[in-house]
């Protein structure tokens, strides 16, 4: 099934704080601390937001409980299927769950 292949994930940069990478923790700290503190008086154009164009949905192919969990199973347990790190053992006690079907 196309919708369990390998996943391409994007490039990641760090995040840099006046212009030295965020690489430890503490600097990171610190570049978000100093970030809300300069910005907190500042106001909001929510305007801004209008300039986004919201992305059509993907359709989806259906698919039956039985096919997902048949094709889950092969998983193992203790990978993450993508960069949420969501473990597959996590995800099949979802999906064979009976309150979410």
């Amino acid at each position: 099934m196309n919708w369990v292949k390998k996943q391409k994930f994007p490039a990641v940069e760090s995040i840099q704080f006046n212009g030295q990478p965020c690489i430890k923790l503490s600097d990171l700290w610190d570049a978000f601390y100093n970030s809300f503190n300069s910005a907190q008086s500042h106001e909001v154009d929510f305007q801004l937001l209008d300039k986004f164009h919201s992305k059509e949905a993907k359709v989806w192919a259906l698919f039956l409980r039985e096919e997902l969990i048949n094709t889950i199973e092969k998983y193992n347990n203790s990978s993450a299927p993508s960069p949420d790190k969501l473990s597959w053992s996590y995800i099949k006690r979802i999906v064979k769950s009976e309150v979410y079907f």
